[in-house]
């Protein structure tokens, strides 16, 4: 019986560290400081592609944190107009944009919501996730799949505290903060 218990430890020990082994961390600069960000590949495949694709083609660059809720949730991510670096940037219409990608099909998960947590931005539709997303500034147990998690801030939140709030109930941001690099870790 021992022997089932070890076997069967050592076999969940393997597993886990192989799952750990294949989570991905990137790096998202902000005026204040660097983050280190942990990507659940195991749970949100399609999301992390999706995130490591845009961010290797430099479209997370230059991108403003338009929608800021204190206690709640930074939101970024509209690479269409809310880039500071493209033609197209405009703050007025920044949270309405995506890229040229397709959306994704949601990968809701049991990863809670939690101060950290990466989480997919989308519409009403599950499945219209595509570039935006948001960081969680403290629990928020009421989006737990309902919005696909694919990451955590593992070092920086010290940093994602200090990006600028907006006003108002939607937390819309004048002269908002931007990602000024999101690189992976090589």
């Amino acid at each position: 019986m021992k022997k089932v218990i070890v076997f069967i430890s050592l076999i969940f020990i393997i597993y886990n560290n192989t799952l750990m082994a294949d989570n991905q961390k990137m790096i998202l600069e902000l005026k204040d400081g660097k983050l280190e960000i942990e990507l659940f590949q195991e749970v949100a495949p399609k999301h992390v592609e999706r995130i490591i694709n845009l961010a290797s083609n430099k479209e997370y660059d230059g991108v403003v944190f338009h929608r800021v809720i204190e206690g709640f949730m930074a939101q970024t991510g509209d690479v269409q107009f809310g880039n500071t670096n493209k033609e197209t940037f405009n703050l007025d219409r920044a949270g309405t944009g995506s890229s040229n990608l397709p959306d994704l099909k949601a990968e809701f998960n049991d990863i809670p919501h939690e101060r950290g947590t990466l989480s997919m931005a989308r519409s009403s539709n599950p499945d219209s996730g595509n570039s935006q997303f948001f960081i969680c500034f403290q629990s928020t147990p009421h989006l737990d799949r309902n919005y696909t998690v694919f990451g955590k801030v593992v070092k920086g939140m010290e940093f994602v505290d200090k990006i600028k709030k907006g006003d108002g109930p939607n937390g819309l941001v004048e002269n908002p903060d931007k990602i000024i690099k999101f690189s992976t870790v090589k």
